[in-house]
């Protein structure tokens, strides 16, 4: 089974699109050099927060996941952005049409 990596973060500065081109550009390669890396995004879940979606092979690999995004969080975004919420978690189905975006 798959397992997801869910972290909310609330926006103290800058917007919503900003933040989420420099997790695209700076957070997804570091996240596809790591094992069992599958996907990521983020998404805009209104109130001023962010929610960073990951998905890996196994519990492990995304638990290994954490310090990664802490540290790069930490390195290139913490002046605008506070991590409030960490889940780690077996996903049961992840299904539909191939991604658009």
């Amino acid at each position: 089974m798959r397992h997801v990596r869910i972290a909310t973060y609330k926006i103290n500065k800058g917007s919503f699109s900003d933040l989420a081109e420099t997790a695209k550009t700076g957070l997804l390669p570091k996240f596809k050099e790591q094992p069992g890396f599958i996907r990521y995004g983020v998404a805009d879940v209104g109130d001023q927060t962010l929610m960073s979606i990951s998905l890996w092979k196994t519990h492990d690999e995304a638990q290994a996941s954490v310090p990664v995004a802490a540290n790069w969080v930490r390195d290139n975004m913490s002046d605008r952005v506070e991590l409030r919420n960490n889940f780690i978690g077996e996903l049961a189905f992840y299904e539909g049409l191939p991604a658009t975006v």
